[in-house]
């Protein structure tokens, strides 16, 4: 049973702090067994104010924190002497010093000035909300802060930008450490997108949307099943019952991107399915979703998200 704490800080956001509880309490086994505990905690073990016109009692203190495998850290609208000054209060610091180590560190929204604070940031890649990103790359000059994704995984620290990325970044350690059919049970179970775009390093892409009487989405959806085919753009149209022209206008503004920039990423998407979920070698995946050889999936892999089909494979299948 893998342990969550959370850090509940005064001045904590009531959503972002109810985000891990829902969402890695949601996630079960094949049997029904909880994956996951969730405790919250406050430095003292007392109530907290919430950002809300309302305060939260707690049932535990910060030692917590040295007990558990995962330290989950929510945005608070109180952290203004952190921003301003560079320097954690001693009750905070004393509490981040006593994680074990190993522990993976979640820092939700503005929590990464707490852990830039700590130091736990320095030199390595993070992001937080877009409104806060340049002061944060300006205090802490040794962060790669990257403002434009919802989440960073940088192995054992991850960092979320605001509000419900903290919902993907959950997610995705979820399917980090279980796989993509439990993750995709729990965003069911939310109703929320399992994957939501947000950035070439991220685990994740774009939702398709339900088929409807007119647009593209169900064409989209009819080219779904057909990934490993070659589909062109005058197929596509055709499907759709309009002309080509019409049908790329069509399709950018719904989707926001190409007709083949989206089979691309649908097709590297059917790819890391079966990846996480089969043991085919890589040349027939690479067949299987429409990309043609192992070189390109490859190629493809490595510039979307930064690794090798084996490495993937090995991230998402080691906890399954």
């Amino acid at each position: 049973m893998h342990r969550v704490g959370v850090l509940a800080l005064d001045g904590v956001l009531p959503f972002e702090l109810g985000i891990p509880a829902r969402i890695f309490g949601a996630a079960r086994d094949e049997h029904g067994s909880p994956l996951y505990t969730v405790a919250t905690c406050s430095l003292d073990g007392g109530p907290v104010r919430a950002e809300a016109d309302y305060g939260l009692t707690v049932a535990h203190d910060a030692r917590l924190l040295a007990e558990v495998d995962t330290v989950v850290i929510p945005p608070s609208h109180a952290l203004g002497p952190i921003r301003e000054e560079g320097v954690l209060p001693e009750p905070l610091r004393a509490a981040l010093a006593a994680i074990r180590p190993g522990t993976r560190i979640v820092g939700i929204c503005t929590a990464a000035w707490v852990l830039a604070a700590a130091g736990l940031l320095d030199h390595r890649r993070a992001t937080t909300h877009w409104r806060e990103a340049d002061r944060l790359q300006r205090r802490y000059t040794t962060v790669r802060v990257d403002p434009d994704v919802l989440f960073v995984d940088d192995g054992d620290l991850l960092t979320s930008a605001g509000v419900a990325a903290g919902i993907d970044l959950c997610l995705h350690l979820v399917r980090r450490d279980h796989g993509s059919r439990v993750a995709n049970e729990v965003a069911r179970n939310c109703v929320t997108p399992p994957w939501r775009e947000g950035g070439q390093a991220q685990y994740i892409s774009r939702p398709v949307p339900e088929p409807a009487a007119s647009g593209t989405a169900a064409t989209q959806a009819w080219a779904l099943t057909r990934l490993a085919e070659p589909l062109g753009l005058a197929e596509l149209a055709a499907h759709a019952h309009m002309s080509v022209r019409t049908f790329s206008r069509r399709f950018r503004e719904e989707t926001g991107t190409s007709p083949g920039q989206w089979l691309g990423r649908q097709r590297l998407d059917l790819a890391r399915h079966h990846l996480e979920t089969t043991d085919w070698p890589v040349d027939l995946v690479a067949r299987r979703s429409g990309l043609g050889t192992g070189a390109s999936l490859r190629q493809q892999l490595q510039a979307a998200i930064g690794v090798s089909p084996r490495a993937y494979r090995r991230t998402f299948r080691g906890g399954a």
